[in-house]
């Protein structure tokens, strides 16, 4: 059975360049990734086969997202891993794509999780979606 799909498209009026630095430049991921909660860390070893583990402080507990990175076409394409500590061995795949447009870069993200995680599209969807706002707002 084929992974279930969350795309979300998203229009930057900043560069592909600036973009792909947004994904992978840890100081600016800190300002952007998981806007309603509070980073505590933040390490990212963006080369294929680096890692990154993101920490995302929800109240009083920590939650620990981990990945590697599958791809790093700079500054087309970002593929990578995504799991919570508590999913591994299982890990989601996320693609990045960054196409340069008239007034700045179109970017599709298409995360891909295990058909039994399928109930679960609309809150990836929305909670990527706040995401890539809080990255407009950090690249404006």
């Amino acid at each position: 059975m084929a992974n279930a799909q969350a795309v979300v498209a998203y229009h930057f009026h900043a560069t592909p360049d600036k973009v792909f630095d947004a994904w992978v430049n840890p100081e600016k991921v800190r300002q952007w990734m998981f806007p309603n909660g509070n980073m505590v860390k933040c390490e990212n070893n963006p080369k294929v086969g680096g890692y990154f583990i993101f920490v995302d402080r929800r109240e009083s507990e920590d939650i620990q997202h981990i990945g590697h990175y599958l791809e790093l076409e700079h500054p087309k394409r970002i593929k990578f891993t995504w799991a919570t500590v508590d999913d591994l061995p299982d890990a989601d795949h996320v693609t990045v794509e960054i196409n340069p447009s008239e007034n700045g870069s179109e970017v599709t993200l298409t995360h891909e999780v295990d058909p039994e995680w399928a109930e679960y599209i609309p809150q990836t969807k929305k909670a990527w979606t706040v995401m890539l706002e809080a990255m407009d707002k950090v690249l404006s």
